[in-house]
């Protein structure tokens, strides 16, 4: 798709509205304004930023946003129709959306006779009003407006014909979109798809123009993206959803996936190539800012989304990545991932060293040893799908290329339990070597792990500054066999982080310090690694330069 072209699908994102419905999932102005601007970035033509006038917060993104514009996207406002009884002209919450600026607004209105008398208390005559009304009223302040209609399926499955009346009331009042919303969740694929053609049939068969039409779809049954391209499939050119499917309940239609099913899958156009490029990262982008874990195993984005364990699949796909992945994941900025785990055979240890930067050949007697010692390990309860980190260190040290940055002489962790209510307080001594100094040093922590945390870095941070920048991410503790009681081995994951980068470390033991130690240690290891290989190439750069 060129700049200058219109797509085939226009993507509609609600994930500054709907999908912070989620529950747990709370944004700030600031957060609502950082996603909006990489969804502009990203292509997205429609960007539905909330509710003007239902809280500050609202109010205040869409006065920031006047003074700020994305460089593409539309943003969009979004309200219901006007209240029974009243006149749209009079209605306060119609101001607020008009005070927002924005030149599309999205109105919802009751698709379902059910809704209708029930939870609006009013008459279906009244209802068709507040549609015709309130459209007709933005229309006339100069708003285009795109009309969804709530719970159209549920409405249509229980009154045809007073269901189709709401939309033929939208699309004469000036709606240039026809939303289909399957509010609830529960329609199924089939049904999606033949109403979507029904309702072209009904309009195609009138004197009035065919109108555009869109879909809305939630995820109650696990079928929201199914929906969604069945309804495209029938005809639907407008496609709205939330990125990685945040959304109330069971979420929205995920657009992380829907975006290349329909561009790579089905061949409409929805976003341009290098665009969607960048789909990977936006979906990992705004993970971040919602503040919530992303699905490493989400289809398209996730981190396992390409990852390959068994080592005959790892053969294969070293020989025609097509053998075990349905597109090429660079097409959506995502990466082959090779996995180690007691499955591996050879084709992962070296394609895995490949990634490492390191360079071995099959024959190479050390591929064995290294291969063996990880099933070793793994047996013992170690996991190095996750502790890439860890492995490559395990790696290094086989082929006599793992740097000695320090050495540990041993440590001691003391708690002092006081009262109930008040926290334990804890105090963790090490001694270690480095540069063939010997120190001895102490710190406090929250507990065991920060205590002994905070030590290292204190005796590490006068021979290694950049320490200071790495940061304790993350803390995962499993027990193994829990059938052993207290004397149970503990697997302790630790993911670190230095601001750009982040790693994860194992460690095994039945004394949980020591399986902490082990990660904690490790972790501090790969990230002085880590920066001493980026020095190196700063100075190679400075020598060539």
């Amino acid at each position: 798709m060129t700049s200058n072209s219109s797509p085939d699908i226009w993507i509609y994102d609600t994930t500054l509205r709907d999908g912070t419905q989620r529950e747990g999932l709370s944004l700030s102005m600031e957060d609502k304004l950082r996603i909006a601007q990489r969804l502009d970035q990203l292509g997205v033509p429609f960007i539905e930023g909330g509710w003007p006038g239902a809280n500050p917060k609202d109010v205040q993104f869409f006065w920031q946003l006047q003074e700020e514009p994305l460089k593409q996207a539309e943003i969009v406002a979004f309200c219901s129709t006007r209240r029974p009884n009243t006149s749209a002209a009079d209605e306060p919450m119609l101001q607020a959306i008009l005070a927002a600026g924005t030149r599309w607004v999205t109105i919802f209105g009751k698709s379902w006779d059910l809704h209708v008398t029930e939870s609006l208390k009013t008459t279906l005559a009244e209802n068709l009003a507040m549609i015709r009304d309130t459209i007709e009223y933005l229309r006339a302040q100069g708003r285009r407006v795109i009309y969804d209609a709530e719970h159209w399926f549920d409405g249509y499955k229980q009154n045809r014909d007073y269901a189709l009346q709401t939309l033929q009331a939208a699309h004469i009042a000036g709606a240039e979109w026809l939303v289909l919303c399957d509010t609830n969740g529960g329609t199924l694929p089939h049904e999606i798809s033949q109403i979507v053609e029904s309702v072209n049939i009904y309009f195609s068969s009138s004197t009035m123009t065919i109108p555009q039409l869109g879909i809305h779809t939630h995820n109650d049954c696990d079928t929201a993206v199914a929906n969604t391209i069945a309804s495209v499939m029938a005809g639907v050119k407008m496609v709205q959803g939330t990125m990685n499917g945040y959304g109330e309940r069971c979420g929205n239609a995920n657009l992380c996936s829907l975006i290349p099913n329909l561009q790579l899958k089905l061949g409409y156009d929805c976003i341009a190539l290098h665009e969607l490029s960048q789909l990977t990262e936006t979906s990992r982008f705004i993970s971040e800012v919602v503040n919530l874990a992303p699905d490493e195993h989400a289809p398209f984005v996730g981190r396992s989304a390409f990852a390959h364990k068994g080592g005959i699949h790892v053969s294969a796909v070293e020989r025609n990545p097509l053998t075990y992945e349905h597109i090429h994941p660079e097409q959506i900025g995502n990466s082959r991932r090779i996995v180690i785990s007691e499955q591996a055979g050879v084709s992962n240890v070296l394609a895995k060293a490949r990634t490492f930067g390191i360079e071995l050949d099959k024959q190479n007697p050390q591929v064995r040893e290294i291969l063996q010692r990880l099933k070793d390990l793994e047996s013992e309860g170690y996991q190095f799908e996750a502790a890439e980190a860890s492995f490559e260190l395990l790696m290094r040290q086989a082929l006599g290329k793992r740097p000695s940055f320090f050495e540990i002489k041993g440590f001691q962790v003391h708690c002092d339990l006081v009262e109930p209510k008040e926290a334990a307080n804890a105090l963790a001594t090490v001694k270690l070597t480095v540069n063939g100094k010997n120190i001895l040093e102490a710190a406090e922590g929250n507990g065991p792990v920060a205590a002994l945390d905070a030590a290292l870095r204190k005796a590490l941070v006068n021979f290694y500054p950049q320490i200071a920048a790495f940061e304790l991410s993350d803390y995962k503790v499993r027990i193994l066999n829990g059938h052993m009681g207290t004397a149970a081995k503990t697997r302790v994951l630790v993911e670190s982080r230095n601001g750009q980068q982040r790693w994860m470390t194992v460690g095994v033991s039945t004394n949980i310090l020591e399986a902490s130690y082990q990660a904690v240690v490790e972790g501090l290891e790969y990230g002085l690694l880590l920066h001493s290989s980026v020095e190196a190439l700063l100075s190679v750069s400075r020598d060539s330069a």
